[in-house]
């Protein structure tokens, strides 16, 4: 007997705040809102204005490991929302967080399962959801050998899979290719028109889902700061916003202006080099580039063509599956021309990394103490390494949270104070996977203009090269990047 189809959920806020157990301040307060059964909301607020804090809240997983203290009420049909958990399909800006079985099939079919759909219903549930996100993969495909990308689609398909009376998708699309997008965007739509539901959706980029939903709410100092129409809220507000942060259409944020010397030598070559993510299955191959020192290299293409692992190889972190990566003299200074076989210490100042997944390079248990990490591997004294850390806390906007924990940061943040990691032992050469990941149009800005300083040496150091693996047109113009496009990969 096939299981009932759940009905649109009526969400309430009232006077409702979050306060991790190891913040002073509130990720949020006094949130107060009603969405009516079958609404489409669009929730946008600056980086860090607690969105993310609040999807987890109406989802019920807030509290447990995840310890802290509320104020007012999160409701779900009328009841907390904790009390109502499985009610909600939430979608995290994480994908590898919601990432829990083996096999591409079992981990969608996860969901369905815990929620008592009958068997025979799981499966062709399991197909037309992993056709809608657009993933064309075995059922038995290792979810270790996806892409982030891939994840991504995965999370979202164990998600629709469900079909919930309250879809909760957090920045979905930050890292899908441009067709990923769309796909992404129209699988949520056709979900809805088939499987009425009440969405809530995140993201900076408010393009991408305004032909689909019906209100905006924005989030700020004090709880809700505007909510209507998306063309009243955008129009009327929108300079005020756009001042706080906002991506609004039509007001781009500034740009920093274009190199102002040529690309000098190569830093790093690959001559013939294959990648792979899984031994044996190389994911790109055939492929020569340079990384010069006052330039940017973005890396692009589809998900799955082995951006990242492409990235990590140049960053020797991954050894090559075929052909070589070497170094200049310039930047190997004795080490080696081989960066794959240079120690930990010899690459802090050579060759630095930002993954894609800030919580994997996570290690203290402060913003300031992790960002003292790498200049105290380095064997700089307190008073140098004070000043680097106090620098980068200021200009990546990361001061108040300096004795925070990490993992209570907002996805912005935590790729902010990531990226300040990197920089703090002033590398020569820099990786970045996804570096405008989570930024609102302000941080997207001031993060851009740094990594606009480090290519043009602005700061005192010599002029380095970046590598920007990325789906953000934008910071490939912004930054004058020559680009690097891979092609249809195989994971």
């Amino acid at each position: 007997m096939p299981s009932a189809a759940p009905t649109p959920a009526v969400v309430e806020a009232r006077g409702w705040g979050w306060r991790h157990a190891s913040r002073r301040a509130w990720a949020l307060q006094d949130v107060t809102f009603r969405i009516e059964p079958g609404e489409r909301v669009l929730l946008l607020g600056s980086s860090g204005s607690g969105k993310s804090t609040l999807l987890h809240g109406l989802a019920g997983v807030l509290g447990g490991d995840d310890e802290g203290e509320s104020a007012g009420g999160l409701l779900i049909g009328g009841r907390d929302a904790a009390a109502v958990r499985g009610t909600a399909g939430l979608v995290l800006q994480d994908p590898d967080a919601q990432v829990v079985l083996a096999r591409v099939g079992d981990d969608v079919a996860f969901g369905c399962e815990n929620l008592g759909v009958p068997r025979a219903e799981i499966w062709p549930r399991v197909g037309e959801a992993l056709d809608a996100v657009g993933l064309d993969l075995p059922l038995d495909r290792a979810t270790k050998a996806l892409s982030g990308g891939q994840k991504q689609r995965l999370a979202l398909a164990g998600a629709l899979a469900m079909r919930p009376g309250l879809l909760l998708l957090d920045e979905p699309t930050a890292n899908l290719d441009p067709g990923g997008v769309a796909e992404v965007r129209e699988a949520v739509a056709d979900l809805l028109e088939r499987h009425p539901a009440t969405l809530v959706v995140v993201e900076h980029r408010v393009e991408v889902w305004l032909p689909l939903v019906t209100r905006v709410i924005v989030l700020g100092a004090g709880g809700v700061v505007a909510d209507g129409s998306p063309d009243v809220v955008l129009a009327r507000e929108g300079r005020r916003l756009t001042e706080q942060g906002v991506w609004v259409p039509g007001i781009p944020p500034a740009v920093p202006p274009p190199p102002p010397a040529a690309a000098g030598e190569a830093l790093v070559s690959a001559h013939g080099l294959a990648v792979e993510r899984v031994r044996g299955v190389p994911v790109a191959s055939g492929i020569d580039l340079h990384l010069r020192e006052g330039s940017v290299l973005a890396l692009t293409g589809p998900n799955g063509a082995g951006k990242s692992t492409l990235g990590l190889t140049l960053a020797g972190l991954l050894p090559p599956a075929a052909g070589v990566v070497t170094a200049a003299p310039a930047l190997a200074n004795g080490a080696g021309a081989a960066p794959i076989r240079w120690t930990s210490r010899q690459l802090l100042t050579r060759i630095g990394t930002v993954f894609q997944d800030p919580e994997h390079q996570l290690l203290a248990r402060t913003v300031r103490e992790e960002l003292e990490v790498g200049p105290r591997a380095l064997g700089l004294d307190d008073a140098a390494t004070n000043a680097r850390v106090d620098d980068l806390l200021v200009r990546l906007r990361l001061d108040a949270l300096a004795a925070a924990n990490p993992f209570t940061l907002s996805g912005g943040e935590k790729r902010r104070l990531t990226v300040a990691a990197a920089l703090a032992t002033r590398p020569r050469v820099l990786v970045l996977d996804e570096p405008t990941f989570g930024q609102d149009a302000r941080t997207w800005a001031e993060l851009v203009a740094l990594l606009a300083r480090l290519r043009d040496g602005l700061d005192g150091d010599e002029r380095a090269a970046v590598v920007a693996i990325t789906h953000d047109l934008d910071v490939v113009r912004a930054l004058g990047a020559d680009v690097f496009a891979l092609g249809k990969g195989e994971g």
